[in-house]
This record gives C-alpha cells, structure tokens and sequence, in this order.
C-alpha cells in the first residue's frame, strides 16, 4: 500500500510550517497514524513528533450548461497534518 500519495502545499500550510513546523499530506484512506509516521520518517529521514489525521467526504457539484444539468461527484481523501521534532525540516523544493 503506498501511504503518502502528495503533500499539501498551500499558503495556509506555509504558514503552519513557519509557525508550528507542521506539515500536511494527502494519504491513503486506509492509513492509520502509525503508517504516517513511517512512512515519512522512511521517506524524508526527520523524526515526527505526532500525526494527527482528518477524512473529507466526496460532494456532489451539479453545473448548469447549455445542454443541460451535469451532476458529478468531487473524491473524497484523507488528510495527515504532521509536527516534526525541534530543529528538522522537510524541503519540497530541492527536487525542483
């Protein structure tokens, strides 16, 4: 099962990152705290301190066109917001 799928770089993370030293990916639905922490201590080589996990549901978003009502259905995901130990970073950037 791969765990981390993306990380979730927004400026609202950016700024937990500054403040906090937080970090948030979008992982596997079926991952549970343990996995997280895992996988990116494996990944990234930092020591997490704790992961803390939240499930959004999928919406359906109706749009109005010329030919009529198209309905769809948005995925629903599972988020990890990840506190590293005092002094480690991770740097999303450096494969740029």
């Amino acid at each position: 099962m791969d765990i981390l799928i993306k990380p979730v770089v927004t400026e609202k993370m950016e700024r937990l990152t500054d403040k906090l030293n937080q970090y948030g990916f979008i992982v596997d639905k079926r991952a549970n705290k343990l996995q997280i922490k895992k996988a990116i201590e494996e990944l990234y080589g930092v020591t997490v301190d704790s992961v803390n996990t939240m499930r959004y549901a999928g919406k359906v978003k109706t749009r109005y066109t010329r030919t009529g009502v198209l309905v769809g259905r948005t995925n629903s995901y599972k988020k990890a917001i990840v506190t590293l130990k005092e002094g480690d970073k991770i740097d999303f950037y450096s494969n740029i």
